[in-house]
């Protein structure tokens, strides 16, 4: 990532990365797609902080922060989606997920059958419903 610092910051002044808030966002998901997760990650939460009602921006932060194996960040930019949109299927399907990387079980679950509820036609949904709950069934608290 190349980052700037515009004319006349001072030399104990942070680096910003240079353009704007799109640009972060469009180079955060190509990071991402580029597989440079902790790089987009850090990236897109800059963005995030700029726009935080930009769910493009936090759907793709929450992504960035599961793939860099940041589960607690992404539940938390997955929370936030939920707080805005509650039928926000994707969104579930995510917490979801990165509640089940973290052992949050009984969590994973919880958001995945709601993104099941949600969206029956996909399947890998259903998949990783199942594979939560078959976790809990071998390993009960």
């Amino acid at each position: 990532m190349s980052e700037t610092s515009s004319p006349g910051d001072g030399a104990g002044s942070p680096t910003v990365p240079g353009g704007d808030v799109y640009d972060w966002f469009q180079r955060g998901r190509q990071l991402l797609t580029e597989r440079h997760p902790d790089a987009a990650a850090t990236l897109l939460a800059r963005a995030a902080d700029a726009e935080p009602g930009s769910r493009s921006i936090r759907e793709a932060l929450a992504r960035a922060q599961y793939d860099a194996g940041r589960y607690a960040d992404a539940i938390d930019s997955f929370t936030v989606l939920i707080a805005d949109d509650p039928a926000d299927d994707y969104a579930h399907f995510g917490l979801g997920l990165a509640a089940d990387k973290a052992g949050e079980l009984v969590l994973a679950a919880e958001h995945l059958a709601l993104a099941v509820a949600m969206r029956p036609d996909q399947p890998h949904y259903g998949r990783a419903l199942r594979g939560v709950r078959a976790r809990i069934a071998r390993n009960p608290a």
